[in-house]
């Protein structure tokens, strides 16, 4: 195992150490006196027009932070995920999710198996099903047409398909919605299948193991709402052989624990597989999309999967200096470990993304959260981003107060389209317009504030003057681009795994195992039979877990 490069001792970082010290964040002077500032950090990715030019950055910060990923060896990490080299550390595996979206004839062999082949023999077989689904061949039990998609899963499992759902849904088949479960909170379950017509609904299982606890626990409980509501029905009788067909018909598994799926009762032609070089938060192009795919169709998917190639080939041949990810995530380096910005906002101004600041908390916190590098020595730096935020003028109107007025660097992402899904207008003007007017005021704000001068000019008094000034110089990026597309939601998500993995690359840490997340589930293993047992056999717990227990029994059982 090759140790990472600690890169608080290479010479660019001393550099950087030096620039924050002596750099004089002014937007209105850089701006006055580089008449082509905008131009010059203004880069193309795919269909993406990314303007950093409002970001703490000028040609010798640019400089020494391309000099950063090359004395941290980034592009040789970049290659080594792209060539199959096992650069998940801690679970010996390689980091394929690039191989998801190479078209069919591509090669990229792993241990002597291309597994490109893999990825489309599982695709070709996905969209045979959609395609079935969406024309009503592979209709329920009764042969009624499958109106509703009910996907079940957790994780990266639940966080892609619901946010590339909602966010392509003006690509969606008519006759189809999906509906997403994944908190074992028992709301969940009857919120999104009380009104639901069981001969009608067709259920995804999306659980790599087939034995995620909150996963398989909400499927056994759809299992029995799906059985019960067609017995009461008359849709099926209560026989053994009438119960395992309507599970075959209205059961799905991405999987690849066949055993499993078996024991559940789903067929194995309606298992989709996927492979332990994806990791769940890097996985939604793959069969973990299979409800998404069966809303948009395959014509659209593919649209989306070339997005993801788009970002990825730019991510791979373009020098550092002009990389948009590459940039991003190095300046994200710089503000996380100079600046102490502890945490990092996207903005996307466009309604149907509004999952997608939630998809990026996975995508970015899950990856780069550790404190160990990937050869399991400590981190040198501080490591990882709180990523946050909300869609449109909504986040306007309950944190931009903190963003432009607050006492912390918090570095802001706006995404904006120019063409919206629904052309509407009010009084004869185009709401878009307004909308998107705000994406720009919003930017220019945050960048240039308002001095105390020109409160006084407003005609303030003077004791208010202070409360009305904006400071600005606030960093934020401008992310443009024509249309929110299946091809450009794909180009969007991998510009941010992109972006992750360039600061992972840098802190040195193994961007794609999640440890962290194993604790809590192995103790609530632990802890559940204990919220039935007698009061003796919470003796072995903490006193705090102890009382907890006891109190929240007094309250099942109506004494509180």
């Amino acid at each position: 195992m090759n140790s990472p490069v600690d890169p608080t001792s290479t010479p660019a970082w001393a550099e950087l150490e030096n620039l924050h010290r002596s750099l004089d964040v002014d937007f209105r002077k850089w701006f006055a006196e580089e008449p082509n500032r905008a131009q010059q950090f203004t880069l193309r990715a795919g269909d993406l027009t990314v303007d950093l030019s409002r970001n703490y950055l000028n040609q010798q910060v640019r400089d020494t932070l391309v000099s950063l990923a090359a004395q941290v060896d980034l592009a040789g990490r970049r290659d080594a995920m792209f060539g199959g080299d096992r650069i998940n550390t801690t679970e010996d595996r390689s980091v394929l999710h690039v191989a998801l979206r190479l078209p069919k004839g591509a090669e990229l062999d792993v241990d002597g198996v291309n597994v490109v082949d893999q990825v489309h023999e599982v695709l070709d077989r996905e969209i045979s099903f959609a395609e079935a689904v969406r024309s009503g061949e592979r209709g329920g039990v009764t042969g009624k047409p499958i109106t509703t998609v009910v996907n079940i899963g957790i994780g990266g499992s639940d966080l892609g398909p619901v946010m590339v759902y909602e966010a392509l849904k003006p690509y969606k088949h008519d006759r189809i919605e999906c509906r997403f479960i994944s908190n074992i909170d028992p709301a969940d379950m009857y919120e999104k299948t009380h009104d639901l017509d069981a001969e009608t609904t067709l259920f995804i299982v999306a659980s790599k193991t087939f034995t995620t606890l909150e996963t398989m626990t909400n499927a056994r409980m759809a299992k029995n709402w799906l059985i019960n509501s067609l017995q009461s029905s008359g849709a099926i009788d209560g026989t053994a052989e009438s119960r395992a067909r309507a599970i075959k018909r209205h059961f799905v598994a991405v999987s690849t624990n066949a055993e499993k799926v078996s024991e559940f009762g789903i067929d194995h032609a309606n298992m989709f597989g996927f492979w332990d070089w994806v990791g769940g938060r890097y996985s939604v192009d793959s069969a973990v999309g299979l409800s998404a795919l069966i809303a948009i169709g395959p014509d659209n998917w593919q649209d989306f999967l070339e997005g993801f190639l788009a970002i990825d080939k730019h991510f791979m041949i373009t020098p550092i200096a002009e990389n948009v990810p590459a940039l991003m995530g190095l300046l994200n380096v710089f503000y996380s470990n100079f600046y102490n910005a502890q945490s990092h906002v996207v903005l996307p101004y466009s309604q149907y993304l509004h999952r997608f600041p939630a998809y990026l908390q996975q995508l970015t916190m899950e990856s780069n959260g550790k404190s160990t590098r990937w050869d399991t020595s400590p981190v040198t730096t501080e490591t990882g981003e709180i990523f946050w935020g909300e869609p449109g003028t909504n986040g306007q109107h309950a944190f931009y107060q903190l963003l432009h007025q607050g006492t912390r660097v918090i570095p802001a992402d706006f995404i904006g389209f120019a063409r919206p899904a629904h052309a509407l207008t009010e009084a004869g003007a185009d709401v878009h317009d307004l909308f998107m007017s705000n994406f720009f005021a919003q930017t220019q704000a945050l960048a240039f504030g308002k001095t105390a001068d020109e409160v006084r000019a407003e005609g303030t008094p003077e004791p208010l003057v202070p409360a009305r000034v904006f400071s600005g110089n606030r960093p934020t990026t401008s992310i443009l681009a024509p249309e929110l597309s299946p091809r450009i939601l794909g180009e969007l998500i991998a510009l941010y795994e992109h972006i992750t993995f360039t600061e992972g690359a840098v802190w040195g840490i193994d961007s794609f195992d999640q440890w962290g997340v194993e604790l809590g589930k192995t103790l609530a293993k632990n802890i559940a039979p204990l919220l039935t047992a007698g009061d003796e056999a919470l003796m072995s717990q903490d006193s705090s877990t102890m009382s907890l227990i006891r109190a929240y029994k007094a309250m099942r059982a109506g004494n509180r």
